[in-house]
């Protein structure tokens, strides 16, 4: 097969335009994005969630990427701009910020569709075959090129990227694709109380991962009509693709792991608990997401700190950190963090004790503090003292933020303290 040629998929991933739809609030992580969109919120210890799709596109060879903004867009555009500006225009590589300009109309974007719709100049004036729709609010690893290559092959005028979840859990929880025995689309439901299975794979359905490839004329006519018509909510999921799934050749593409092609690694951070949880997940022995991988590296704006430093080693007071991640900048100072996540320039001071908790940039913890199970958010001070995660009730009268499952968010103006940069 010609997919086994790499220059065939390089030509494919060269006329390729990727457009990473980045605008969203992330309302369930609540006080944790009232600064920030949700794909400039931090991951890993040093990325911000942005970063992973835009690892994916460069790494699979597609080079000419826009970024679509909206909602509170000051720290990732200021991220994207310092991490992400290197490239060469005259090489035919870029990844350029496309906030709501209102170029076509006088609205904000109203749908994913229409975020697309309102940049057709754009994409138009870039001439591609294809053009690639990702959301820019997930965690994982995934070659767009391969993507692309059945996307040729099957004949579909659009492909959309799918994950074989177990019914129970995809049940009124995902977008469900219903496909025949040739992947090819014939039915769509919005988050199903029962989801149709996928034909020979009893027990699994196709969830929808939100990322799509378009033939680029097919694309133009779709949002064009879309467009003009006013009933529409104008997002891929609930109007173009149930609209066009019966005279149109919709192909759903499975997303599997290359090595073992079992279901792959993805990752929607979009409730507290399920931040908390994927960070927690890194810094297992063998993590299920591997961030040391050589030969897909994932690459990010940072500052250029000092190596974290580990201070006294009296029996009282010994700084120590055990299974975690511990990025540039930090000092932990007579302290004891277990199992945790810090990102850069956090500083632990004597006596006190950290565990399963990520701790966001420039975060300051006084001495004798105690927190577990936490979240705590860029640039809060945790006064001396203070404990957290330790009693739910107290969290709670102490103006903290804490989920059903007991996790833990604390944010600047939680605390009374400044709020305003992310």
């Amino acid at each position: 097969m010609e997919d086994q040629n790499p220059r065939y998929v390089s030509r494919l991933t060269k006329k390729t335009f990727a457009l990473i739809l980045a605008g969203g609030r992330g309302s369930r992580l609540y006080e944790l994005t009232d600064w920030r969109a949700k794909p400039a919120l931090y991951f890993g210890g040093k990325y911000r969630i942005i970063d992973f799709p835009l690892s994916n596109c460069i790494n699979s060879g597609v080079r000419r990427v826009g970024v679509l903004t909206q909602y509170k867009a000051h720290s990732l555009v200021r991220h994207i701009v310092r991490g992400w500006s290197h490239f060469k225009k005259e090489l035919g590589e870029f990844v350029e910020i496309l906030p709501a300009s209102q170029r076509y109309s006088d609205d904000w974007y109203q749908g994913t569709a229409d975020a697309i719709y309102q940049n057709l100049d754009i994409i138009r004036a870039e001439k591609p075959d294809y053009v690639l729709v990702l959301s820019g609010d997930h965690v994982y690893k995934m070659d767009y090129g391969a993507m692309l290559v059945e996307h040729v092959e099957s004949g579909a005028d659009m492909s959309v990227c799918c994950l074989e979840v177990p019914v129970e859990e995809a049940a009124n929880a995902f977008g469900v694709m219903q496909v025949n025995e040739d992947s090819r689309v014939i039915g769509f439901q919005e988050k199903p109380a029962e989801p149709a299975q996928v034909p020979g794979k009893p027990g699994l359905t196709l969830a929808s991962m939100g990322n799509y490839i378009f033939n680029t004329e097919f694309l133009f006519d779709q949002l064009i009509r879309d467009a003009g018509d006013g009933s529409s909510s104008h997002d891929f999921g609930n109007d173009i693709i149930p609209a066009i799934i019966d005279k149109n050749h919709v192909h759903a593409y499975p997303f599997r792991d290359e090595k073992t092609g079992d279901r792959a690694y993805w990752r929607d951070v979009g409730t507290l608990d399920s931040f908390w949880q994927a960070n927690m997940e890194l810094i297992d022995t063998e993590p299920k997401f591997d961030m040391y991988d050589g030969d897909w590296p994932l690459w990010t704006y940072q500052e250029q700190l000092p190596p974290a430093k580990f201070v006294f080693d009296a029996e009282d007071r010994c700084g120590s950190a055990v299974e975690s991640m511990v990025s540039g900048g930090c000092i932990i100072s007579g302290a004891e963090v277990k199992r945790s996540v810090l990102f850069s320039n956090v500083r632990i001071e004597c006596y006190s004790q950290v565990e399963r908790s990520v701790i966001l940039p420039e975060v300051t913890v006084g001495q004798n503090v105690k927190i577990r199970n936490a979240i705590i958010d860029r640039g809060v001070t945790v006064p001396d003292g203070m404990i957290i995660g330790h009693n739910a009730e107290q969290d709670k009268a102490n103006g903290l933020r804490v989920t059903d499952k007991g996790v833990v968010l604390v944010t600047r103006g939680m605390l009374g303290q400044p709020e305003g940069f992310a």
